[in-house]
């Protein structure tokens, strides 16, 4: 039979049960807050181009990526998170089984595309993303001539100048509530938005928010038109002012006022009557 070990050394004795007390506090305490720190309840805050439900899939993976108190600390003064778009998140407890996630995403003016990647750029210029992904949320820029492109240095374009312009664009886009498939800006940098089948040419800058204010009023009126919409000496304080939109198929202009709606369409032309 097999003898019952025994320590006829107290002092061993006193340690190896201190290492047990210590061994069984501890996997209490674990076992403690892995139950009461368990996430029950998210709330996702600041994010624009991923969904709540993406961002919760992102930051609770892993074996303890439902433990409040490991999310906190993990995410804590973190930043390189190699996660597209997303510049830093934090996580705060807010109870033991809720948390609060802030997303904090880069400062995106727009992006342009080379050699198959589209190009992420802040308000500066400065390439900050670069992903085969096109972000249908983010103004999708053309016309800049640059022959290469280094991440986090701004583009070299031959006037950086035009990114303010690119800024002013983009804001007066969200200000108005229009969706644009891309803007173009030509060798003289003047501004085209493309929509779909139809084309709307801004020109210059000057007078930019009353074109764009005009703009945000006509869309709805071109439908599902083919053609281009002439809105480069539109000016709101002309009192009546007007655009002119020549369809593809035909030579002849239809005047949008103020005033007026499309309120037929036949093959050969566009019929254009007074509202009142």
């Amino acid at each position: 039979m097999g003898r019952r070990l025994k320590f006829s050394n107290p002092k061993l004795k006193r340690i190896l049960l201190a290492i047990a007390a210590v061994a069984v506090f501890a996997v209490g305490a674990a076992a403690f807050i892995w139950t009461k720190y368990e996430v029950t309840t998210v709330t996702v805050n600041g994010n624009r181009h991923y969904t709540s439900e993406q961002i919760k899939e992102i930051v609770m993976e892993g074996n303890y990526g439902h433990n409040s108190l490991y999310l906190h600390y993990k995410y804590r003064n973190k930043s390189d998170l190699n996660i597209p778009f997303v510049q830093t998140m934090d996580v705060d407890i807010v109870s033991p089984s809720e948390i609060s996630i802030t997303v904090y995403e880069k400062a995106i003016a727009g992006y342009v595309e080379y050699l198959g990647r589209y190009m992420y750029f802040d308000k500066d210029g400065i390439v900050v993303e670069s992903t085969t992904t096109q972000a249908r949320d983010l103004p999708y820029v053309t016309g800049l001539k640059f022959d290469h492109v280094v991440m986090y240095e701004k583009l070299p374009v031959e006037d950086d100048q035009i990114f303010k312009e690119i800024l002013s664009v983009t804001q007066l886009l969200s200000k108005y509530g229009i969706q644009t498939d891309k803007i173009y800006f030509d060798p003289n940098r003047d501004i085209t938005l493309y929509f779909d089948k139809a084309k709307v040419q801004l020109g210059s800058m000057e007078s930019i928010d009353e074109k764009m204010a005009g703009l945000r009023d006509i869309i709805p009126r071109l439908g599902g038109l083919s053609g281009t919409l002439d809105m480069r000496d539109y000016t709101e304080d002309r009192g009546n002012a007007k655009s002119f939109f020549q369809r593809d198929d035909v030579q002849k202009h239809a005047a949008i006022s103020e005033n007026s709606i499309i309120d037929s369409v036949s093959e050969n032309e566009v019929s254009v009557s007074g509202n009142s």
